[in-house]
Formats: C-alpha cells, sequence, structure tokens
C-alpha cells in the first residue's frame, strides 16, 4: 500500500479523505487541517493521524499527499511537496494567480503533479470526447457547455475563491481545452451580477457567457450560472459536420410518471459532489495508479496553466468589452 496524506479537511477533502479509505491500494495515514473539528471528524471516519505539514514534509514513507486548502495555498504547498519528493494530487486552480504559477515552471513541470479536473474523469463526458474523438459525427465543428449551480456559494467563499472564472467556469475552460482537441487562440466573455447583489459588492459576477475560437475556426459557447433554479445543470453539446453528441442532465432515477396531465421526470441530481461521485473516484484510482508507475499524471502542471490563462484572459474580455487573443 502507498502511504499518503491529506492537506485541508473541508468538504472536497472529505471526499477524497473517503476515496482514498476505499481504495485498497493506498493508506491515508495522516491528515491536516489548521481548524481542530475539521482534523479531527476526518481523522475519526478514517484512522487517519492528525499532524502538520512540516512533518508530512519530513516523512519519507509518505510517498503522496492530497492537497485540498484553499486555493491560495494550493501553489506554495506544491512546490513544498515537490521539493520533498511527494506525488502530488492538486484541487484546481493550481494557484489564484497566473504570474507566480507561471514563475514556479522551474520547480513544478517535472513534479509528479496531477491535478484534479474532475470532468474529465466522469463516465459521461468520457465517453462523450471518447466518442467525439472517434469520429462518429465526423469532423468537429463546435460546442455548447453549460454548467449552472444550483445555488450561489456562501459569500465568504466568493471572496476567496478567485472568482467565477477561476473557481466555477475554470472546470469548463479545461474541459473546452480536452474537447477541442487544439487550444483556443481567441477567447471573449460578457459577465453579469444577476443572482445575488452580494456577489457583485465582492467584486465578482455571478452570469457569464465566454465564447472561445481555436486557430482552426472551431467554437465554443460556455454558459455558467451560480444559480439554475432546477438542480445542478450540467450539459454539454457537441457539433460536427455529420451530427451531434449530446450529455444531458443526470436524474436522481429513471422513473417517469406519464398521466393525462403530461410526463413527470424525477429532479436532477441536486449537487457537484453528488453529479461527480464517480469522478472522484475515478481521480482518486488514477493517484493510486500514479503512486504503482503505472501511468504518469493525465493533467498536469501545463494543463493548470492553460486553465488559468483563459480564466484569466475571460476577466481581461469582460473589463475592456473586447476579445483577447491568447499566445501560446
Amino acid at each position: 500500500m502507498h502511504k499518503i496524506a491529506l492537506l485541508g479537511c473541508g468538504r472536497i477533502g472529505k471526499i477524497h479523505a473517503a476515496n482514498a479509505v476505499a481504495n485498497p491500494a493506498l493508506h491515508l495515514s495522516h491528515v491536516v487541517d489548521p481548524i481542530p473539528d475539521n482534523a479531527g471528524a476526518v481523522a475519526r471516519d478514517t484512522g487517519a493521524e492528525i499532524t502538520t505539514l512540516e512533518a508530512v514534509l519530513a516523512d519519507m514513507s509518505i510517498e503522496g499527499v492530497i492537497v485540498a486548502t484553499s486555493t491560495d495555498r494550493h501553489l506554495g504547498e506544491c512546490r513544498q511537496l515537490h521539493a520533498a519528493g511527494k506525488a502530488i494530487f492538486c484541487e484546481k486552480p493550481i494557484g489564484i494567480d497566473l504570474q507566480p504559477v507561471l514563475a514556479a515552471a522551474r520547480d513544478l513541470q517535472g513534479a509528479r503533479l496531477f491535478l484534479a479536473f474532475n470532468r474529465r474523469f466522469d463516465p459521461n463526458i468520457r465517453t462523450l470526447q471518447a466518442r467525439l474523438a472517434a469520429g462518429e459525427v465526423g469532423r468537429l465543428e463546435s460546442l455548447q457547455i453549460t454548467s449552472n449551480d444550483t445555488l450561489p456559494p456562501p459569500i465568504d467563499f466568493v471572496k476567496t475563491s478567485g472568482g467565477l472564472f477561476k473557481d466555477m467556469a475554470i472546470h469548463d475552460l479545461d474541459m473546452a481545452r480536452w474537447l477541442l482537441g487544439e487550444e483556443p487562440s481567441e477567447i471573449f466573455a460578457w459577465g453579469s451580477c444577476l443572482v445575488d447583489p452580494a456577489i457583485g459588492e465582492a467584486g465578482d459576477i455571478d452570469t457569464a457567457r465566454t465564447m472561445l475560437k481555436t486557430a482552426s475556426g472551431r467554437l465554443c459557447v460556455i454558459a455558467n450560472s451560480r444559480r439554475s433554479g432546477f438542480g445542478y445543470d450540467q450539459r454539454i453539446e457537441a457539433f460536427g459536420s455529420d451530427g451531434m453528441i449530446r450529455m444531458d442532465n443526470l436524474t436522481e432515477s429513471s422513473v417517469q410518471v406519464w398521466t393525462e396531465a403530461g410526463a413527470r421526470a424525477d429532479r436532477f441530481q441536486n449537487f457537484f459532489l453528488e453529479r461527480f461521485r464517480d469522478a472522484y473516484r475515478a481521480e482518486m484510482d488514477h493517484f493510486a495508479d500514479m503512486l504503482s508507475g503505472k501511468t504518469s499524471p493525465a493533467v498536469g502542471y501545463a494543463d493548470g496553466v492553460a486553465a488559468l490563462k483563459l480564466a484569466e484572459a475571460a476577466v481581461q474580455s469582460i473589463a475592456s468589452g473586447r476579445p483577447v487573443k491568447l499566445n501560446g
């Protein structure tokens, strides 16, 4: 078994801890969190010991570390862990600002760093990507990605998240790169605060429309909102020269009721932890395979840089009201 540690025992850290314990190739030995109640809860659930980051860095028996701390700590912790010889499973994004991330290139380009963009591990999205890559609808021409949260997050989270593009839409920006099969060369974005005035007061937006264009002319439109009003809304439409591949929302069951009033289906899955449950498990399986030497990171430092560049360019586009050219 590969001995690993967890940094950050909040909402997402608890999910990763449970998946690590469930993987027979992994042994979650230690957890770290500045909030004693968070660390204590995960320690009780998993049997892990509570320790410090310094102790994790010094313990040569710990092979890998899950970074599930706040976004502003990701980059610094990744650099420390790489210097200590650890394999890294880091929640997205890799950092909150692009320039410090670029400055870390010498440290992190060669790191065993897996960046957890979970959409790439969702069974439905992976199937869509595989069929698209196989040419089942001919040559890809355009994408429509819709990603709407059920409800806006707490305002305290918004203030430290890096904003809608770095916290929420960055998943869709990474997925667009992956599905398009080539890097965007231009981006244009509109953004508004239509859901929660407190989000606007914090300097952020809660609703956005973003268009990406590649050098070959492929287009992608990404629709984001912090509130859907009807459940966690995750849809993709990929239009090719010979047809369309579509991924729709998942419902809590496949049961439908048919009466004279019409058809009524079950409600959509209502939270990202529920909708992407299988993806989180698959991510941890991938990390185990990394530690076993069976594979290299499927998503790494370069992907984190590319997604963060798009996020910052989208913010720049909104501020200027103009498209932004992307240079490598």
